[in-house]
């Protein structure tokens, strides 16, 4: 199991490299409560970053002329130094497709945000499909933010009109997540104690209500092929759904505190899970085995102390899309860059008062927000994936860990593909 013991020489650990950060604007009279925040995101694209800069305000910037702003003019930017008008609403097609920037007041604090794509040949799964009121397009983008008043807002990346409202949870929305396939299903979680599946191209219908957590639901995720969904929350819950019944396959036990974020690999093998039990647990969501644990508290805390060392609980995780690269955010002050096969941090970046973190589209950045509203970015541990790791991951996005052990190959080779060497 890898922890990371403070008698490890941190300065022997590389330094990330910081790309830029993206400063809130503040006022001799704004108050510290409602700025932080909450989430970050990428387009699945690569065209747009989104981020909860605070107080309802969600800013909208093309990804590609936020990295040229930071080549120009250094790391530093103010937020709102970028800023264009909003293109009019009745701009021609032409206009609709350039990526402009967009400052969003979505009426209540933001808790969440996600962007969704349609693949129009993906058809609904309402049995009406006759009339709708919007018909979502091959250059549709779309980004859904969740809100502290239960509310779920859909927006028009292009143009940031409004479209859709969705208000069926009775408190704060924590997460959202789309399914990657393109069909426009959306899942929630929510401090109500429920999980809600929408289908946007049904008009948003909800089309069902997962139940199971006791507590609140803080985070959500699909697999890459869309046919499972985990949720974690309060009480040291990881919960696995099938998403073609919408049944609970397992629970997954090992965290000793709330559990606060969820990712799985590029490949679906894997599945990260972050805990404020100060680690970070990897598991084959096939079988429920943990594989690995990446630890930020030397000696571990015992779980009936799990939830006293707050200073080091961990808030946020990613994958990379290289598949062997993990990066969480703890309150340490740190945020680290792990190696599924390596015992310690292979990268470390210094970041204060950090809530949340994600890996940009390409792999190449990592983006973490933090409780003043801005987002700082790192250089991402690069480095050339082995053709053997290549191969795994072609294998795994097709054939789940019980048919993988009934190939007719070596034992080792077996267990590589199971990410158990």
């Amino acid at each position: 199991m890898a922890s990371f013991p403070p008698s490890v020489n941190e300065k022997l650990i590389a330094r990330s490299r910081t790309i830029g950060e993206l400063l809130a604007p503040t006022s001799p009279f704004d108050k510290k409560c409602g700025r932080e925040n909450w989430t970050v995101a990428f387009a699945p694209d690569g065209s747009y970053f989104a981020w909860s800069q605070g107080h309802r305000i969600v800013k909208l910037v093309p990804w590609a002329q936020c990295l040229n702003n930071f080549l120009l003019h250094g790391t530093k930017n103010v937020a709102n130094s970028l800023s264009t008008r909003l293109p009019r609403q009745n701009s021609d097609s032409g206009q609709k497709n350039k990526p402009c920037e967009h400052i969003i007041d979505c009426g209540d604090i933001v808790w969440s945000l996600a962007f969704g794509s349609s693949v129009p040949e993906k058809q609904s799964r309402c049995v009406n499909i006759e009339w709708h009121r919007f018909k979502f397009g091959q250059d549709q983008l779309l980004l859904a933010t969740g809100l502290n008043n239960g509310r779920i807002k859909i927006w028009d990346v292009y143009t940031g009109k409004l479209l859709l409202n969705l208000m069926d949870h009775t408190e704060v929305v924590r997460d959202l997540t789309f399914a990657p396939d393109g069909s426009l299903i959306l899942v929630s979680a929510s401090r109500d104690k429920t999980l809600r599946v929408w289908d946007l191209k049904d008009d948003g219908n909800m089309m069902k209500v997962l139940r199971g957590h006791q507590n609140w639901v803080y985070a959500c995720a699909f697999s890459p092929d869309s046919s499972i969904l985990c949720s974690v929350g309060a009480s040291k819950a990881v919960f696995l759904w099938d998403m073609d019944k919408y049944s609970m396959i397992r629970k997954l036990e090992g965290h000793h505190n709330d559990v606060v974020a969820c990712e799985f690999s590029p490949d679906g093998a894997l599945l990260a899970t972050a805990s404020y039990d100060t680690r970070v647990y990897v598991w084959d969501p096939h079988t429920g085995v943990m594989l690995m644990e990446f630890g930020h508290l030397f000696p571990p805390p015992t779980p009936i102390f799990a939830g006293g060392a707050n200073d080091r609980w961990v808030r946020s995780v990613s994958f990379s899309h290289d598949g062997l690269h993990i990066a969480s955010l703890a309150d340490d002050k740190m945020v680290r860059f792990w190696r599924i096969d390596e015992e310690y941090p292979v990268q470390v970046a210094p970041l204060n008062n950090g809530l949340c973190c994600t890996f940009s589209t390409d792999g190449s950045v990592l983006a973490a927000g933090t409780q003043d509203g801005s987002v700082y970015f790192w250089a991402t541990p690069r480095q050339v994936s082995s053709l053997q790791h290549l191969c795994r991951m072609a294998i795994r996005r097709v054939m789940p860990t019980a048919q993988v052990k009934n190939l007719p190959i070596p034992s080792k080779v077996v267990e590589f593909l199971c990410y158990q060497i």
